[in-house]
This record gives structure tokens, C-alpha cells and sequence, in this order.
């Protein structure tokens, strides 16, 4: 008997590689997510295309160590009996004079493979289907570079419109300008020129995807000590994302390697990378840069794998995991975020949203050791892999779920959420943490021990209802952890019986 490979929801591991033009990846997806879960993900820098504009043909030098490479990760997905099982070959290999002699060597190696040579438009649609599994209303333009081509998506509310592949990859494109950046600069403005409806995605978002502009961000990150190693849904401003194009353009390569974690294999291609950014932030007039790991390979999962789940919304999919994986209860959730409602009489959609998700996570470090149960939830949340949060979602939930451990707010371990929040947001995630440790004290982590305990707040008095026969849940706890919750509100605090 082989060995038990079922994944979430007891469903079989997934694989894909993407045979790029720079680089090849394998990834073997772990069962059926709206999120999906990488549990193999390694990557191969070849440079396939490198030489390409010149000759027309592969990179000779490297079709071999990428016959190599390709039956390696073969036997990875075969050995972990991954099923779909797929090759997308892109820009480098479909447009290549020997492509074909070059998918026949890889078919002998990798027998009752599919191996699809995309097309631009196919490759840019999976790239778009990746960002929109993590942003599922994006609004603007999805901009994925590779090395040997430029996929542009326009988005309008989650649909994608227009779509189209320019040859604009950071080795094409070094290839293109002989080494030259005010040439490739000019190379850039003439290709984006000639896309007409680029003229419809102005003042709006531009989503950056490959692993080119992933590189960019963590330079950033690392030159600003950003207090989150994560580039996934990275966002700067369009100062900012300017001011940091134009600094890796002229920094030179000695500088770039001074900073800690710089991707050292990107150096070269980096200048490329962000004159493409800095050409197409002009010609859109960006209101701001969002950077999406979730990408080609993360929009085949979604269309081949996991399209029954891809309508659900990703944030309020992965606490749902979590607490089902995690927590004690699966119906206690929706009850605190009732029981907390009246605490935020005028907070909005996306606040109300968040809180709804703040409850589902709220007991998911039940079975950690109490002395680190605030540390450990805190970093788990922060750092989750993936998923549709932004950087001061992951902030705010995880500021949160500390409180309600009893976190005091003065370790060292909560700087990432003073940095990401401002002063409401943090004030916000404390009271939030504050009502769920006193829901969880006054329940015992049960739904009828909460039921008939209620929230008001009126007059600046915040009130604790108990209907009668529930004084039994009353203590010198519960009464501790109400007047902190008041203190977060700067309210006055009275407990009422009925």
C-alpha cells in the first residue's frame, strides 16, 4: 500500500511546473483549498531564454541541466502521487525556433506527462485567475514579467477584460537593449505605446506578479527593514513604488548586495525589472503597487484543481480551516461575532468583515502551552503563508488574538502591528481582543454559557447583561476582564442581571 497522500478535505495532492524562461518551478498543492496550500515548492534558475532575440533558439548550454531538472522533479510529483499532474512551458519555449525538438526530449522523460505550451493570452489569463484567488474584486491592472515576456490583465471588479503578452521579460529585454537601460527604457515606452487599452486602466491599482518584481520588493523591504518579511500583498504607494524603481535602476549591483535576503540570482535582472515598473507606473498613473505571490501556477490550481471552491471568499475559507483544525468549536464563532457587534456601532463592511474573521481564529491556539499561547498565535496569524490578507489585516488579527491570550501590550514581539496600524486600528484590535478574552471567560468556550450574557453600550456605560440563573458564570475574572475591556473603550463598566 503507498502512502496516505490525502490532503484538506481528504483529496489527492496536485503538481505543476512552470518551465519559465528564467527560471523552472515544481509545486505539489496539498488537496482542495480556496487557499491553496504549497507543501513543495522549489525552484531552478536556467535561463532558458537567454540568448532567445539573438539566435531564435534555447539556450543551449541550458537544455541540458533543464532535461536534468525536469525528470528530478518528476519523480518528486510521481512519488508523492500527485494528481493532476501538469508542465506549462511559456514564453521562452513557444516561441523558440527548436521548442518543439526541445518538448519531444522532455516527453521522453516525462512519459503520460501533458506538457502545454501556453500562449500569451493563456498564460496572462492564469496569472490573472492567480491574483484574483487572493484579491477576488481587484480593480486595475495585473502586470506578470517573466524573462522572456510581459503578461498585462485588465481587471474591472474581479472580471478580467483585456489581456496581451509584449516582449518585455527581463532577459528578452536585456537581450533586446544590448546591455543598454536608457535603450531598453525607450524599448518599454515603444511596446506599451502600441497597447491601446492601457488607456482605460488609468489612476487604478497595478498588480505585480513574477518572480522579477518579487525580487524589487524584498530589496525594499530589506532597505527599509519593513517590519514583515512578506511580499505578498506588499503595497507602496506610488511615491514610494517611483522613488524605489528609480534607486534600484541607479544603485548599481555592489550596493544591491549589501542588503540582507536580496535574492542574489535577480541582481542582474533587477535594473529591467524596475524600468519596466517605472515605465508602466507612468504610462497608468498607478494609484499604488500590490505585490501577488499567488500567480500563473496559483490560477492553474484554482481553474484545474480547486474550481468547486474558487466562488468562496478566501479570508473567511482559511479561519474557517484554522478553527476547524485548530479550535474547539465550529458554531461558538458566529455567536461572539454577534455577542461583539454592539461594541462597534459604526464600524464598516471591510471592519465588520474582519471582526466576523477574528472570531473564527479566536481559539485556535486552545492546544499551545499557555506560557507562549498569546507569542504563539500572534506569529502564526502574522506570518500565515499566502491568503487574502493584507499586511495590516495580518496586523490587526494577529494584535487581536494576542489580547485575547492576554498579551501584554508592551513585548517586543507585537512591534510589527505598532509599525503596520495606526492609532485607531490598534485601539480596534485591542478592545476586539479585549471582548473575546472576556467572552471566553464568561463561556468557558461554549455556546451555552453565552447564551443569555449579552453586550450594551449606551451613554458611554458599557453593560454586561446576564439573564436569570446565569450568575453562576459571574466571578472576580469575569469583572477584571470587563473593566479592561471598558478601558480599551474608555467606558464605565456595570454588570446587570435580568
Amino acid at each position: 500500500m503507498g502512502p496516505d497522500v490525502t490532503g484538506l478535505g481528504g483529496f489527492r495532492r496536485s503538481a505543476v511546473i512552470d518551465l519559465g524562461s528564467n527560471s523552472v518551478r515544481l509545486v505539489v498543492f496539498d488537496g482542495i483549498s480556496r487557499n491553496p496550500a504549497p507543501i513543495f515548492n522549489e525552484k531552478v534558475v536556467l535561463r532558458l531564454g537567454r540568448g532567445l532575440n539573438a539566435t531564435g533558439r534555447l539556450n543551449e548550454e541550458a537544455v541540458p541541466l533543464a532535461m536534468e531538472v525536469m525528470a528530478r522533479f518528476n519523480a518528486i510529483a510521481r512519488g508523492m502521487e500527485a494528481s493532476p499532474f501538469e508542465v506549462l512551458a511559456t514564453a521562452a519555449v513557444r516561441d523558440a525556433s527548436n521548442g518543439p525538438e526541445f518538448v519531444a526530449g522532455l516527453k521522453s522523460r516525462l512519459p503520460g506527462v501533458p506538457i502545454r505550451i501556453l500562449s500569451g493570452e493563456e498564460e496572462a489569463d492564469y496569472s490573472a485567475t492567480g491574483v484574483l484567488c487572493g484579491i477576488p474584486d481587484a480593480n486595475g491592472l495585473v502586470a506578470d514579467i517573466g524573462g522572456g515576456s510581459l503578461e498585462l490583465i485588465r481587471l474591472e471588479n474581479g472580471r478580467k477584460l483585456n489581456a496581451c503578452t509584449l516582449p518585455l521579460g527581463v532577459i528578452r529585454l536585456n537581450d533586446r537593449a544590448d546591455g543598454d537601460l536608457a535603450r531598453a527604457r525607450a524599448l518599454v515606452d515603444e511596446d506599451l505605446a502600441r497597447v491601446g487599452w492601457l488607456d482605460d486602466v488609468q489612476d487604478q491599482d497595478l498588480y505585480l506578479v513574477g518572480g522579477a518584481f518579487r525580487a524589487l520588493a524584498r530589496m525594499q523591504i530589506a532597505r527599509t527593514a519593513y517590519p514583515l518579511n512578506i511580499v505578498h500583498l506588499y503595497r507602496l504607494a506610488p511615491d514610494t513604488g517611483r522613488e524605489m524603481a528609480d534607486w534600484i535602476i541607479g544603485a548599481g549591483k555592489r550596493s544591491l548586495e549589501r542588503l540582507p535576503g536580496v535574492p542574489r540570482k535577480r541582481l542582474e535582472d533587477a535594473p529591467y525589472a524596475a524600468t519596466v515598473l517605472r515605465r508602466l507606473m507612468r504610462r497608468t498613473r498607478s494609484t499604488g503597487l500590490v505585490f501577488c505571490v499567488d500567480g500563473l501556477r496559483e490560477g492553474w490550481y484554482m481553474r484545474n484543481v480547486a474550481a468547486s471552491v474558487a466562488d468562496n471568499d478566501p479570508q473567511d475559507a482559511v479561519a474557517r480551516e484554522m478553527c476547524c483544525m485548530l479550535g474547539r468549536s465550529v458554531t461558538l464563532p458566529e455567536r461572539l461575532a454577534e455577542w461583539t457587534a454592539p461594541l462597534f456601532p459604526d464600524e464598516g463592511q471591510v471592519a465588520t468583515r474582519l471582526r466576523g474573521v477574528a472570531c473564527w481564529l479566536s481559539d485556535v491556539g486552545a492546544h499551545d502551552h499557555p506560557e507562549y499561547r498569546a507569542e504563539q498565535t500572534y506569529l502564526r496569524i502574522l506570518r500565515m503563508q499566502g491568503v487574502g490578507f493584507t499586511h495590516q489585516a495580518r496586523a490587526f488579527l494577529s494584535l487581536t488574538l494576542a489580547v485575547r491570550y492576554g498579551a501584554d501590550l508592551s513585548v517586543a514581539y507585537l512591534q510589527p502591528s505598532r509599525q503596520l496600524l495606526d492609532q485607531v486600528q490598534f485601539g480596534r484590535a485591542v478592545a476586539l481582543g479585549q471582548a473575546l478574552r472576556l467572552a471566553y471567560t464568561v463561556s468557558g468556550g461554549t455556546e451555552a454559557l453565552l447564551d443569555g450574557t449579552r453586550l450594551e453600550c449606551e451613554d458611554r456605560v458599557l453593560s454586561l447583561h446576564f439573564a436569570p440563573g446565569r450568575d453562576v458564570v459571574q466571578g472576580e475574572s469575569v469583572r477584571r476582564r470587563l473593566e479592561r475591556l471598558g478601558n480599551a473603550l474608555d467606558m464605565t463598566v456595570r454588570i446587570r442581571d435580568h
